[in-house]
């Protein structure tokens, strides 16, 4: 039976028995060994749970939402839990009770699973639909605890969440998700008397300084993961039964269970690597709020003090963990691990980045995270890894963070807002003083030249000021085929060899790249880390274009894949759903090629196509005779790219020679 017929024929059974009066025979049978206990003692304090379910092309193409519903039903809850279900959004349903056409409530209690009220169809990416449900739900299923949970796709603080497939993947603002809460429940900083126990983001990239602020006068406690999910998401027969259960625990104590069931559920389902997910006090958030702020603010008057503090900000920010791709390939969600860069930053310039640790330590109060997210610190916040202005002002609107805000566009524009030369004031700091920005348009680095050395490596030589001026030097590899006239782009990455102080780079190139199963692919640095490097993979998987993310470890001098995932779409969506590859799987290799002589832009190719075993693995293999041609990458701290003079490596029966004569 497949699983879409499966679905339709539990949630059937389902509807069928709840709407039966009669009880024992089947309903008992269903319920045997079930998650939960009955009754559970109305002394307890009641419980609701209002889960926001769109479904999008997560249900659409893969019945993810459908999944969880029928982990739902494996809980039996008790008279005082009560879980109320918004469904729209997706095309179809994996199952038979949900109509794709309108809007559906649904109530889940005692009593089994029971249709309550239809509306016609709308986007569950607008405020008024969310704001419609929410007031519907509390006025209809009142309780002492109240959870808020959606469920879908998550893009980060500019793009929000909840993507509705039927309305060209509109999506909840932070401002809008703050609009529409705030028209049915009265806000308040108040300690402990927020209307909310607890809000939830069973989404991609969600767990930002941002949304924890847009719900601290909402919420007592924010549950959502810095990274994207992968596609078995929160596991809910689990912590629902646990609610069942024990009825009487807080929020604080359901934010551990949902984070320990979630991170149970991906070790299960193998997708655990570089998985995240962490409770946060809402109430203890306003330190870290204005830790934060006095950590950009510092930032901000030593950029204006010297121009170069933005390239030396930048590299802590490229060498801090980071969420959801942020490469040109993947796109970008400009999230970067908070704790990670203030750990990473100077602290004598900046003592705030000590006090943002700290107060992170004190508001995140749980969170587990994969071997591949050992940096993670529970939330995340805004960095301009792209240097796009338009992304910048999708931000500037929102959030927490004034400083920043400030800091990001003096960095990309050069120039302040009226704001922003408030904000200096009011810091004592005269703007008509500041220097001029320099990167690398002021410099005439790109075709730079490169030199032989005596011991045969190349070398790129730049002087002490790259380290005042660049964030990262790479190198990019190429195939050559002069008879074919074929240019074929292997990727980037950074095994070079780099003097920063003296602004000079070698090459250690091996003469080695890496292979599935002995097909070499491309390969793109995602993340540089000091204990591991994060790749992806642009490839086919069963005929849909996605990315392997692959790892290297440098302690064990191993390879690791840790699944295929999407990249981040036009509307910042984040693909939920890390894919394991399975045996039978067929991969298809991406790669990027151009006229060796021509000015054609590199296009896509679809090149080798072969299948995953249980045996399937990725390793560096030699690369074939040939010829190879390496440039050095230079990037600046706004994302403004240079390359150096090529260099040509000759690879035949096992010697490499090294040469700048083509």
């Amino acid at each position: 039976m497949n699983l879409k017929k499966c679905g339709a024929l539990l949630l059937a059974l389902m509807m069928m028995l709840t709407m039966s009066a009669c009880g024992g025979g089947l309903w008992e049978l269903f319920w045997d060994d079930a998650p939960g206990v009955p009754g559970g003692g109305r002394n307890s304090g009641s419980w609701a749970e209002y889960w926001y379910l769109c479904g999008s092309d997560l249900e659409s193409e893969g019945g993810f939402a459908t999944d969880d519903l029928l982990e739902l039903l494996e809980v039996r809850l008790p008279e005082n839990v009560t879980v109320v279900i918004e469904t729209g959004g997706a095309a179809e349903w994996w199952n038979d009770m949900v109509d794709a056409s309108v809007l559906q409530r649904y109530v889940y209690n005692s009593r089994g699973l029971r249709l309550v009220d239809e509306q016609p169809s709308a986007s569950m990416g607008d405020r008024e639909t969310l704001a419609d449900f929410l007031r519907f739900a509390s006025e209809n299923y009142p309780a002492d605890k109240t959870a808020v949970v959606f469920w879908n796709h998550g893009g980060g603080s500019v793009a929000g969440a909840s993507f509705d497939e039927l309305y060209d993947y509109d999506s909840l603002t932070l401002d809008e998700m703050y609009a529409a809460f705030a028209e049915v429940w009265e806000p308040t900083l108040e300690p402990g008397k927020q209307p909310l126990e607890l809000v939830g983001f069973d989404t991609c990239l969600m767990a930002t300084v941002d949304v924890a602020y847009t719900f601290c006068d909402l919420s007592r406690y924010l549950v959502a993961s810095e990274e994207t999910e992968p596609a078995n998401g929160w596991y809910y027969s689990h912590w629902l039964g646990a609610l069942a259960r024990n009825p009487s625990m807080d929020g604080a104590i359901l934010g551990r269970v949902i984070c320990d069931s979630y991170f149970r559920g991906c070790m299960d389902a193998g997708t655990a690597d570089d998985a995240t997910l962490s409770l946060t006090d809402l109430s203890r958030l306003g330190g870290l709020l204005d830790a934060y702020e006095s950590f950009g603010a510092e930032a901000l008057a030593a950029a204006c003090d010297d121009p170069a503090f933005f390239t030396r900000f930048a590299r802590v920010a490229a060498q801090s963990e980071n969420y959801g791709g942020n490469t040109r390939e993947q796109g970008y969600t400009n999230l970067v691990d908070l704790g990670h860069m203030a750990r990473q930053s100077d602290t004598e310039l900046l003592p705030s980045a000590q006090k943002v640790l700290d107060a992170l330590e004190d508001c995140v109060l749980y969170q587990v995270k994969g071997p591949y997210r050992r940096e993670a610190t529970g939330l995340s916040c805004y960095y301009s890894y792209n240097g796009d202005v338009d992304d910048l002002a999708g931000y500037t609107g929102i959030g927490a963070g004034e400083a920043f805000k400030h800091f990001y566009q003096l960095a990309l524009t050069g120039q302040l807002s009226a704001d922003g030369e408030a904000y200096l004031a009011d810091l004592y700091i005269n703007t008509e003083g500041l220097q001029p920005i320099q990167g690398l348009p002021d410099t005439d680095w790109d075709g730079a030249p490169l030199t032989r050395n005596e011991d045969g490596y190349i070398v790129l030589e730049l002087g002490p000021q790259a380290n005042e001026l660049l964030v990262s030097v790479y190198f990019s590899l190429y195939y050559m085929d002069a008879d074919s006239d074929v240019l074929l782009l292997l990727g980037t990455d950074d095994d070079i060899i780099a003097d920063w102080e003296n602004g000079v780079f070698r090459d250690n190139f091996r003469g080695v790249w890496g292979s599935i199963d002995g097909n070499m692919v491309y390969l793109e640095l995602s993340y540089q880390g000091d204990d591991y490097n994060i790749y992806a993979v642009p490839i086919l998987l069963n005929g849909e274009s996605c990315y392997l993310q692959v790892v290297y470890d440098f302690a064990e001098k191993e390879w690791s894949i840790l699944g295929a995932r999407q990249g981040i779409d036009d509307s910042g969506m984040a693909g939920k759903g890390l894919r394991l590859l399975e045996e039978g799987d067929e991969l298809t290799t991406v790669w990027y090629a151009s006229s060796l002589y021509g000015e054609d832009d590199f296009e896509a190719y679809e090149i080798d196509t072969f299948t995953v075993t249980a045996d399937t693995a990725f390793y560096e293999i030699d690369l074939p005779d040939g010829e190879y041609v390496m440039v050095f990458e230079m990037r600046d701290a706004v994302d403004n790219c240079a390359y150096s003079e090529a260099a040509l490596f000759t690879c035949e029966d096992g010697d490499i020679t090294a040469s700048l004569d083509f």
